[in-house]
């Protein structure tokens, strides 16, 4: 595996670890940590993406990014 695939697996593990977390009730979509998860995880597969320079999935990730902050920042808004 190169480096860029094991910045995909680390990026894609930690949106699945949120995933899964959330499918247990361990943690809570709405909680800070599942956001931040997402962002960071979809950060780096995204970065991941841009290096394999596959188009469709740094759109998809820098969107899911995008949407995760737009999250973090609705979260700190509330309170």
């Amino acid at each position: 595996m190169s480096v860029t695939d094991w910045i995909g697996f680390v990026g894609v593990t930690i949106l699945l670890v949120a995933y899964f977390l959330n499918l247990n009730d361990t943690i809570k979509k709405e909680s800070l940590t599942y956001l931040f998860l997402n962002f960071i995880g979809a950060g780096i597969a995204c970065f991941a993406s841009v290096l394999l320079s596959y188009l469709p999935f740094i759109i998809l990730e820098g969107s899911w990014t995008l949407v995760s902050a737009y999250g973090i920042f609705t979260y700190f808004r509330k309170k």
